[in-house]
């Protein structure tokens, strides 16, 4: 879907939801086709640009809210354009079909036509005639019968519960925004079922132009009437928000009528089994990986177990080695000491030898002395004699 366009005038838009801020605005889009003259010269080209605002000018005093190319060929240029209000889409027909534009450079000039956009949207006879000529539909059962609307490019903020916070949708205002057409008897958005994805392997997360999250949604009405008022309400419309501060956007939004029994009590019940059989799946995950993380945590903590031990049986090598050494240090402290003091023993021993030597000597030569004395007394009593 489009982007939003800022909407400046609001007056033909119609009540959807007020208290939502929901509304819908008649779309007002034409098509332009300009058709291009042959190019004699070589070379030379026609400016889209220059095109379109020639095209601008030929409204005179109004304007387009928007004006874009959707298809640009060498035999035409083809734009899609839109303005504010049903009313002023006859004025810009009649200003713009069936003219001719003049362009600088070139003699030959352009025939424009215009139209009013043709609204891509199912009719009661196609709705009537698929489920009459469908085999295997049976309109007596809801899903199966012309009671539910598929809607796409259904901007998420728009739909999220006021003054939450967030920009999520949600199937309360989805009902509280459609019951305005009938009694609802059931709703789906499938984004918000974290497990669709993996059940259709579909992507329901569509972005528009601009970045903001748009989402699809079912609405399936108890009563054909409902579903009817639905769609004739939401035919040739776009959806409008307006905002407490008086502003207001729309967007195109593409509605149909499913065709795919997506709300039957069958494709719901399916829908429910394969949920809880891929509920019950991740559950075996969550339980498997919860028993992985746990192995992985014992095998972590034996590792760190293995890992200390380990290093307390280096520690205890290291005290062992270290003890040892010291035990060696130790040991040859006390050789040096044991070697120290038998040396300084026999010093001692080797000086006291001596001494006893020199006391020996000392006594022999006193001893010779006194032997000497007595012979000379003796020899000297014996001459007196």
């Amino acid at each position: 879907m489009a982007a939003a366009t800022i909407v400046h005038d609001t007056s033909e838009a119609v009540e959807l939801c007020p208290a939502y801020g929901l509304y819908l605005k008649p779309i007002t889009k034409m098509t332009i086709s300009v058709a291009l003259p042959q190019l004699k010269q070589p070379g030379k080209s026609i400016s889209n640009w220059e095109v379109m605002e020639r095209l601008k000018a030929m409204v005179h005093s109004h304007q387009f809210s928007t004006l874009r190319i959707t298809k640009s060929t060498m035999a035409f240029i083809r734009f899609e354009g839109e303005v504010e209000n049903k009313s002023l889409v006859k004025a810009f027909l009649a200003r713009l079909d069936g003219k001719a534009i003049k362009l600088s450079g070139f003699s030959d000039t352009l025939r424009v036509r215009a139209a009013e956009f043709k609204i891509d949207f199912p009719t009661r006879h196609d709705w009537d005639s698929f489920f009459r000529d469908a085999k295997d539909m049976n309109e007596t059962l809801p899903g199966e019968r012309p009671d539910t609307i598929h809607l796409e490019g259904l901007p998420c903020k728009w739909f999220a519960p006021r003054d939450s916070g967030s920009e999520k949708p949600s199937e309360d205002v989805l009902v509280k925004v459609f019951e305005k057409f009938g009694d609802i008897r059931h709703v789906d958005i499938p984004m918000l079922d974290p497990y669709r994805e993996e059940m259709t392997g579909r992507n329901f997360h569509t972005f528009s132009f601009g970045g903001h999250l748009n989402f699809e949604a079912y609405v399936q009405y108890r009563e054909y009437a409902g579903f009817i008022q639905a769609m004739s309400a939401l035919r040739g419309m776009k959806l409008m928000f307006k905002g407490e501060d008086g502003k207001a956007v729309a967007c195109n939004i593409k509605v149909s009528f499913d065709s795919t029994k997506h709300l039957s009590d069958a494709s719901i019940k399916k829908r429910q089994l394969e949920r809880q059989k891929l509920q019950e799946l991740e559950q075996q995950r969550r339980e498997q990986k919860r028993r992985e993380k746990e192995a992985e945590e014992r095998q972590r903590a034996e590792e760190r177990k293995q890992k200390e031990l380990e290093e307390q049986e280096r520690e205890r090598k290291r005290e062992e080695k270290l003890r040892k050494r010291e035990q060696k240090q130790r040991d040859r402290e006390l050789r040096r000491s044991q070697k120290k003091l038998e040396k300084l023993q026999a010093e001692e021993q080797k000086k006291l030898q001596e001494r006893i030597r020199l006391e020996e000597r000392k006594l022999l030569l006193a001893q010779r002395n006194l032997q000497s004395i007595r012979l000379v007394t003796e020899l000297l009593s014996r001459a007196k004699c």
